[in-house]
């Protein structure tokens, strides 16, 4: 039509076009699209959704946080296990700053856990370097030193005891062939947390080893060759390409270990039961002690929740020092 308003048909042709006239706000459309978003099929699948997650959600509240709240609070009460349980405060604490065995427990744990974590990753990941390879036999190698990790700990620490047995243990019968005199590995109070610390490593070595052998495995080759275009050498390549590009496992596999490591119990219990002269005995065994030997439940539980905020402090401290050397590839 001739006589068509020019206002109406630019209007229409905003409207045909998507946009809006000035003046006018999308607000209504996306409000719109925000109620369709919530229909009543979506609202069935988040009620779908928390059905299946509530189980475990229930699970881990009755199994985990109820028991670390009734802990918490038994540390502040003095309760014989046959008696009642009795309301001290924080007794329990100010005992723990002039308890001798606690400090020499703490002591022993942090020593067993500076022996063990280098160990065990130094020896994981060299490990890990010479079996990374896909070549034949490799998987032989790779599930031998893996079987330990399946392995019961008490049937392994059973058997190393033995072996570190001073007249007819395995290792001072070898040392004896070649004109050594073994010494009592597990009486010796210098000797025993070394044996402790070797036994463990060679227990759990193999899962790190796994986890090291899948991080080098993938690592872009096209940084290898590059590495060799540039002339670097074998060392330097391993510094510059393969440390920097495993550090992520390297992250894991240090917290994991000194989680591990602080929590040292099994080994202990049957090796040594702590002596000779109380060398080997960490804050685990000295919390079974208390509790199950001494029936010291306020105390043992007072010990407990030491060891868990010690574990955190490092954990924490390790988790934010991640940045500074931890490689996350873009």
């Amino acid at each position: 039509m001739t006589g068509a308003n020019p206002t109406i048909e630019h209007s229409a042709n905003d409207s045909n076009n998507g946009n809006s006239p000035k003046g006018v706000s999308a607000a209504p459309a996306t409000a719109a699209r925000r109620r369709r978003g919530k229909s009543p099929m979506a609202r069935e699948a988040n009620i779908t959704g928390w059905l299946f997650v509530s189980p475990m959600v229930l699970g881990f509240a009755l199994l985990l946080i109820a028991p670390l709240i009734m802990a918490f609070s038994m540390s502040f009460t003095d309760w014989p296990l046959l008696g009642e349980a009795k309301f001290i405060g924080l007794d329990n604490y100010r005992a723990l700053l002039v308890d001798s065995l606690f400090w020499k427990s703490l002591g022993n744990t942090f020593y067993f856990a500076a022996g063990l974590v280098p160990l065990n990753i130094a020896l994981a990941l060299s490990l890990a370097l010479l079996l990374a390879r896909n070549l034949p036999g490799m998987g032989i190698f790779r599930t031998a030193i893996f079987m330990p990790v399946v392995t019961s700990l008490i049937v392994w620490s059973i058997v190393w005891k033995y072996m570190f047995a001073t007249d007819s243990g395995f290792i001072n019968q070898l040392l004896q062939l070649v004109g050594i005199q073994g010494p009592a590995w597990l009486y010796n109070p210098k000797l025993a947390m070394p044996a402790v610390i070797v036994t463990s490593v060679l227990k759990n070595v193999g899962l790190n080893m796994v986890l090291f052998i899948t991080a080098l495995q993938q690592v872009p080759s096209h940084l290898y060759e590059a590495a060799k275009i540039d002339g670097a050498g074998r060392a330097k390549t391993f510094f510059s390409v393969t440390v920097p590009m495993i550090t992520p496992t390297i992250f894991l596999t240090t917290i994991l270990t000194v989680i591990g490591s602080m929590k040292v119990f099994g080994q202990i219990y049957v090796m040594t039961h702590g002596g000779p002269g109380n060398s080997t005995k960490v804050l685990v065994y000295y919390i079974w002690e208390k509790a199950f030997r001494l029936f010291e439940f306020g105390y043992a539980s007072a010990l407990a929740f030491i060891l868990f905020f010690i574990i955190l402090i490092f954990t924490l401290i390790q988790w934010q020092l991640r940045t500074r050397w931890v490689f996350h590839e873009s």
